[in-house]
């Protein structure tokens, strides 16, 4: 569960020098530049208007890149030291060339809002932590026009009526209610569901004590939630990513995983233990499936590989904790 903390090899962007700063900006324009040109080619055979604009987006990107390398030149020579934004700790991640070519139209139009909508995040924290003043009108410039860019929707050529632009809101807000709780609180729902069967099951089944298993579980499942908690606040402040507060998330990440743990735990507070059992057989089965239902409703899982991933995955988890317990 700590294995967030261990990001070896990443910076901060609190800790980049203003030609690092710079730098990274520069190859993010040419990245996006690309992943452009790459939708565009995609489209352009099905969806030839689509392919065009994106086209245009892409030069845009190039305009912004040139810019920035105007401004790095003119301050700190030809030399671009390579900063991108791998690097980079908390910085949005784009996805490769080759997972772009079979995706559908909708989901190219909103993983190209979403890479302004980080773009501009990014030149808002950039030109605060920059001093010269030149710079940090630039990166303030390519701030706003990158917020100020019309709507995808509208580049694309649909027109916008008001039940629209009501319905592009309240896109806007699931989409941040899905990063800041949904995301968090199934990755801990998950884990506490998944990670505490086998060390309850295999101490119901070797101690036949209902009362030390119900401590077992309990135990797992608090610790389980404090330290899944602790590493979703930590790992990543929210001002990159756009995933919103880190105490929200972390709230939403150790509490999940807490009650994930404690929904089979809690019937161990019967003294009976075949009864104990069963039930807690039963509610872990429930708990699989409902997060194969929340996995496909937010997370757009398909719902059969949810149910592979999810159900499959906890049933094998769970028949190693009742093997270990009867060995």
């Amino acid at each position: 569960m700590f294995f967030r903390f261990s990001r070896t090899g990443k910076r901060s962007l609190e800790s980049l020098s203003e030609q690092e700063i710079l730098a990274l900006a520069i190859s993010s324009e040419e990245d996006d530049g690309r992943i452009y040109l790459a939708y565009a080619d995609a489209l352009r055979e099905a969806y030839p208007h689509s392919a065009r604009v994106f086209e245009e987006m892409a030069a845009e990107e190039s305009h912004h890149r040139q810019l920035l390398i105007d401004r790095h030149v003119a301050r700190f020579g030809e030399r671009i030291p390579l900063v991108r934004r791998e690097y980079v700790r908390d910085f949005p991640e784009r996805k490769p060339d080759w997972l772009i070519r079979n995706m559908p139209l909708e989901k190219i139009r909103a993983q190209a809002e979403a890479m302004e909508a980080a773009a501009h995040r990014f030149y808002l924290e950039a030109a605060a932590r920059t001093r010269d003043a030149a710079t940090r009108k630039l990166l303030g410039d390519l701030a706003l026009a990158e917020k100020s860019h019309e709507s995808l929707a509208r580049r694309l050529g649909e027109k916008h009526t008001p039940q629209d632009v009501k319905a592009e809101e309240d896109e806007t807000a699931r989409r941040q209610f899905v990063l800041t709780y949904v995301q968090p609180g199934l990755a801990g729902l998950m884990d506490g569901s998944v990670s505490t069967l086998a060390p309850i099951f295999a101490a119901a089944f070797a101690t036949q004590d209902t009362w030390q298993t119900f401590l077992v579980g309990l135990s797992a499942s608090v610790g389980a939630g404090i330290s899944m908690g602790f590493t979703e606040a930590a790992h990543d402040d929210g001002k990159l990513s756009g995933r919103g507060s880190p105490v929200r998330r972390g709230l939403a990440s150790g509490i999940m995983t807490a009650l994930g743990g404690l929904g089979h735990a809690l019937p161990y507070l019967i003294p009976n233990f075949m009864l104990a059992t069963s039930i807690a057989v039963m509610v872990v089965f429930v708990e699989l499936w409902a997060i194969a239902f929340i996995q496909n409703r937010y997370m757009e899982t398909p719902f059969l590989r949810a149910v592979l991933q999810v159900v499959l995955g906890g049933s094998l988890v769970l028949a190693a904790g009742i093997l270990i317990g009867n060995a």
